[in-house]
C-alpha cells in the first residue's frame, strides 16, 4: 500500500496502478490538467480507475508518433494522479480532469492484456535549503518573470502565484509546467529528486528560451520599423513631389527618365512604337521611383528601346562563296541549298524581297537543324533557334499581356532582341511536336508569324505594337507533316530531306564526322585514321537509321577506346579498319537487310515508311484446309487489314482469270502474316504486296526475290498512288533489290529520287494488278477472259466509282 499526504488529506491506495501514457505532455505534482483520452488501452485503464479509487499513474511516452506504446516506449518516472471529473464524448473518447499527487517511479510492469499496469514506488523530494538554493530560486523567479512578459501566452495571475510561493518544490514544478521547450527538459525536471538540481535545470532551460524570445521580439521590432519607415518614406516622397511640382523642379528619377528618352530617340522606332514609348515614359515621370508599377513601365520601355527596329545585317552577295560554305558544312541536301541560292539571286537583282519560309521535313539525324545554322553562316546573318517541342501555350509565341505579373514578350520578340537585327535566320525546331490545351493553341499563333502577307505587322501581346518580321528568314523543321495543322503547313514551302544512302553516309563520315570526333577526343594529333572499310562496316552492322546520329555515336565510341589505349600507354591502334571495328564495338547489332536470293511461294517484298526512314516489309501467306477463314497477324492496323481483305476479294472475283481453283477456295483457310509482330503497322500501300503474296500462295507460282513493290489496290484491280516514295526507294536500294514496282501516278515523284537509286533500281510503273503479277512472277501471264460487254469490261470486274481515288 502507498500513503500520500495531500492538502491536509491522507490518501492510501494499492501500489499496483493502471498507466495512461501521455503524448507531448509532462504532468507535475499539484497541477490540475485536462486530458483527452481516446486510445483503446488508455480508455480501458480509465474505466478500471473509475470503478475503484480513481487513482492512476500517468507517464510520458518517449516518441510522440507512437500510436500504441508498450512498456519500452515509456519513461520510468511519472506522476500519480487522481481523477476529478470525467466527461464521455459522442465519438467514444473521454475528457478527464486530473490532479497530480506525487512523483513516482515504475518498479516493474505487470502483464495485462487490456491496459498497461505497473507496480510503482513514491519518490520523495530531497531538499537541503542552502544559500545556493535561495540564489537559484531568485534567479529562476526573475527569469520566469521576463519569460512571461516576452511570451505573452501565460496569464499574469500565474506569475503572481509563482512569485509568492515559499514551497521550493512546488515553485519548481509550477515553473516547469508553464515553460515551453522540449519534453526531454521537462522530463529531467520531473525525474530529479533533488529540488536544487531541478532549479539548476530550470535556470538553463529558461536562459535558452529567453534567448529565443528576445530574438523573436527583435525580428518583430525590425519588421515593424521597416514598415513604418516605408510608410514614412512614401509620405515624404509624396510631399517632396508636390513641393517640386510647385517649384517647377525635376524629381529624383529625372536622370533615368532622360536616359530612357534618349534611348527612345536613338532606337529609330516606327511612328506607332515611338508614340507608345513616349506615352509610357510620360506615365513613368508621374510615378514614384519606388512604385511597383514604375518598375513594370521601366521594363517595358527598356524592351521597346532594345528591339532592332532598323538594325539589319548585310547579306553576303557572292553566290559562289555562299555555295562553297553550304557545301563545306553539309554533304548532299541539294534541294534546300538550291532554294537558298535562288533566294540570294533574287535579292541581288531586286534589293528587296520577303524572307522565305521553309519547312525542312525528314527523319531524325539528317541535318535539318544544323542546315539552318549553316544557312545563317553562309548568308552572314545572325542565327536564332527556338525549340517548339512540347510547347502548348499560345503566350510562348505571342507573349503575355502586361496586366500579368512577370509578363514577358513571346519567343519571337525575345529571339529578335537576342539577335540584335531584324533579318536573322530564325529556326523553329520540331514544329510537329507542338500541342494545345486550355492555355491556347501555339500553332494558331504561328499562322501570323509564318505568313509573308501578315508578318509585316506582327503584334506581340507584351509590346502591343506592330513589328515587321518580313525580312526574317524563317526555317522550320519537322519529322512528319501529318501532325502539323493544314493551315500552318500551307504557309510554308516544304523541302523534304530523305534518308542518306550508304555512300552518302560514308562521305559524311569521312569529311565531317571522323575529323570532328578525332578532334573532340584529342586524337587529331596522334595520327589515328579510319579506313573506308571501317566506316562501311559501322554503317551496315552497327547502325540502322536514316540519318547519321548513331553513326557519329559509334565513331565517338571507337575514338574513346583508342584514347584510353593512348592514356594507358598501351599499343595504340593507329588505323581503324573493317577488321578492328568488331574488336572495338563487339558483335554486329543488326542483321543485313539483304533479301533472299531464291524464288519463294506465298512471299512478297513490300516497302514501309517510318519516321526514321524506309524499311523492307515482307508479306507471308499460307493456305491450309479449313472453312474459308482469313487470319491476319503481325499487329496490323485497320487500314492494312482492309487492304488484305480487298486483295482476297479481288482474287476470288478473278479466280478463273488468275488460274485459281474456285472450288478449293471455299475449303481453304488463309493466313496472312507480316513479320516483326511486336511493331504496329498500318497504311494502304502494302495492298499490292499482299495481293501478290496471296496469288502466289493460291497458285503455287513463286515470286521473284529481287522485286519490291508498293501501292494501294482497289476491288477493281487498280493500283493507286502512295506517299513516302523517296524513303521507300532508298530502303529498296539499301536492301540491294533490282526492281521496284510503283503506281504510275507516282511517276512525278521519280524525278525526286537520288540518282544512285534510279541508276541501280529498275523502276516499273503499273496501273493494274495484272501488270504487277506479270513483273512479280517469272514467266506468268494471266489468262484473259473474253469480254461480254460492249465497253470491254471483264465480267468479274466491278464498275469503278466516279471521281478520284
Amino acid at each position: 500500500m502507498l500513503r500520500i499526504e495531500h492538502d491536509d488529506e491522507i490518501l492510501e491506495f494499492n501500489d499496483k496502478l493502471p498507466i495512461v501514457p501521455l503524448r507531448d505532455l509532462v504532468l507535475f505534482p499539484r497541477m490540475i490538467v485536462p486530458l483527452l483520452v481516446g486510445r483503446p488501452r488508455s480508455v480501458n485503464a480509465l474505466e478500471e480507475v473509475m470503478h475503484g479509487d480513481k487513482i492512476m499513474f500517468v507517464v510520458t511516452q518517449r516518441e510522440v508518433e507512437t500510436q500504441d506504446p508498450s512498456a519500452d516506449d515509456l519513461y520510468r518516472v511519472g506522476t500519480i494522479v487522481r481523477v476529478l471529473q470525467l466527461l464521455r464524448l459522442p465519438d467514444g473518447t473521454m475528457k478527464v480532469l486530473v490532479e497530480g499527487l506525487s512523483r513516482a517511479a515504475v518498479k516493474r510492469f505487470i502483464k495485462n492484456d487490456d491496459y498497461i499496469m505497473a507496480r510503482v514506488e513514491l519518490r520523495d523530494d530531497q531538499l537541503d535549503r542552502t544559500v545556493e538554493t535561495e540564489a537559484l530560486m531568485r534567479s529562476v523567479s526573475s527569469q520566469f518573470e521576463e519569460y512571461v512578459q516576452l511570451s505573452r501566452k501565460i496569464p499574469q495571475e500565474v506569475l503572481v502565484s509563482v512569485v509568492n510561493m515559499d514551497d521550493v518544490s512546488r515553485f519548481a514544478d509550477t515553473v516547469a509546467t508553464h515553460l515551453g521547450g522540449k519534453i526531454e527538459e521537462k522530463q529531467r525536471v520531473l525525474e530529479a529528486a533533488d529540488v536544487t538540481t531541478r532549479l539548476r535545470i530550470l535556470a538553463r532551460a529558461l536562459s535558452a528560451e529567453l534567448e529565443i524570445l528576445r530574438l523573436e521580439r527583435k525580428i518583430e521590432s525590425q519588421v515593424r520599423e521597416q514598415l513604418q519607415k516605408s510608410q514614412k518614406e512614401f509620405y515624404l516622397h509624396q510631399q517632396m513631389k508636390a513641393i517640386q511640382e510647385e517649384l517647377g523642379q525635376e524629381g529624383e528619377g529625372a536622370p533615368e527618365v532622360a536616359e530612357l528618352a534618349q534611348a527612345i530617340e536613338d532606337a529609330n522606332m516606327t511612328e506607332e512604337a515611338e508614340k507608345k514609348a513616349i506615352s509610357e515614359l510620360d506615365r513613368l515621370k508621374k510615378m514614384s521611383p519606388m512604385s511597383p508599377e514604375a518598375t513594370v513601365v521601366r521594363t517595358y520601355i527598356e524592351w521597346m528601346t532594345s528591339m532592332p527596329w532598323d538594325k539589319r545585317t548585310k547579306d553576303r552577295e557572292d553566290i559562289v562563296e555562299v555555295e562553297r560554305i553550304l557545301e563545306e558544312d553539309h554533304y548532299g541536301l541539294k534541294k534546300p541549298k538550291e532554294r537558298i541560292l535562288e533566294y540570294l539571286a533574287v535579292l541581288k537583282l531586286t534589293s528587296k524581297v520577303k524572307g522565305p519560309i521553309l519547312c525542312l521535313v525528314g527523319p531524325p539525324g539528317v541535318g535539318k537543324t544544323s542546315l539552318g545554322k549553316s544557312i545563317a553562316r553562309a548568308l552572314d546573318r545572325e542565327f536564332v533557334r527556338v525549340s517548339l517541342g512540347g510547347v502548348r501555350d499560345e503566350a510562348e509565341i505571342r507573349g503575355h499581356r502586361r496586366t500579368y505579373i512577370g509578363s514577358m514578350p513571346g519567343r519571337v520578340i525575345q529571339g529578335l532582341k537576342k539577335a540584335g537585327s531584324k533579318n536573322p535566320v530564325f529556326l523553329f525546331d520540331e514544329i510537329d511536336k507542338m500541342s494545345s490545351d486550355f492555355r491556347g493553341d501555339p500553332a494558331s499563333a504561328l499562322l501570323e508569324v509564318l505568313d509573308p502577307e501578315q508578318n509585316c505587322t506582327f503584334n506581340d501581346h507584351y509590346l502591343d505594337v506592330d513589328f515587321d518580321l518580313s525580312e526574317v528568314m524563317f526555317i522550320t523543321t519537322a519529322n512528319v507533316l501529318h501532325t502539323i495543322p493544314p493551315a500552318l503547313e500551307d504557309r510554308m514551302e516544304t523541302i523534304r530531306l530523305p534518308g542518306y544512302l550508304r555512300h552518302e553516309k560514308s562521305q559524311i563520315a569521312k569529311k565531317f564526322l571522323v575529323p570532328k570526333q578525332l578532334e573532340a577526343n584529342g586524337l587529331d594529333k596522334v595520327g589515328v585514321t579510319f579506313a573506308a572499310s571501317a566506316i562501311v562496316r559501322i554503317i551496315e552492322d552497327y547502325t540502322r537509321e536514316a540519318g547519321v546520329r548513331n553513326l557519329e555515336r559509334e565513331i565517338s565510341n571507337i575514338c574513346r577506346k583508342i584514347a584510353r589505349q593512348y592514356a594507358a600507354k598501351k599499343k595504340v591502334t593507329k588505323r581503324v579498319t573493317g577488321q578492328t571495328v568488331r574488336r572495338f564495338l563487339g558483335l554486329p547489332r543488326f542483321l543485313s537487310q539483304e533479301v533472299e536470293t531464291e524464288h519463294r511461294v506465298g512471299v512478297a517484298t513490300g516497302l514501309a515508311w517510318t519516321s526514321v526512314g524506309g524499311e523492307i516489309l515482307t508479306v507471308e501467306v499460307l493456305t491450309m484446309k479449313g472453312d474459308g477463314n482469313l487470319t491476319l497477324t503481325g499487329k496490323l492496323g485497320e487500314v492494312m487489314q482492309e487492304s488484305a481483305k480487298a486483295a482476297l476479294s479481288y482474287s476470288k472475283a478473278h479466280a478463273r482469270e488468275l488460274g485459281i481453283d474456285e472450288d478449293s477456295l471455299e475449303n481453304l483457310d488463309i493466313h496472312i502474316h507480316v513479320p516483326e509482330g511486336s511493331i504496329p503497322k498500318d497504311g494502304p500501300s502494302a495492298g499490292v504486296a499482299m495481293a501478290t503474296a496471296l496469288l502466289s500462295a493460291l497458285t503455287g507460282h513463286p515470286t521473284r526475290p529481287d522485286v519490291a513493290m508498293t501501292g494501294e489496290i482497289t476491288l477493281g484491280g487498280k493500283v493507286l498512288p502512295i506517299g513516302g516514295l523517296n524513303e521507300k526507294a532508298v530502303a529498296a536500294h539499301r536492301a540491294r533489290l533490282t526492281t521496284l514496282i510503283i503506281p504510275r501516278k507516282n511517276e512525278k515523284d521519280v524525278a525526286e529520287l537520288p540518282k544512285m537509286v534510279t541508276r541501280d533500281l529498275k523502276i516499273e510503273l503499273v496501273d493494274r494488278l495484272d501488270e504487277v503479277f506479270t513483273l512479280a512472277f517469272d514467266g506468268w501471264e494471266p489468262a484473259p477472259l473474253k469480254p461480254e460487254h460492249p465497253d470491254g469490261r471483264r465480267p468479274e470486274t466491278p464498275i469503278a466509282p466516279a471521281g478520284p481515288y
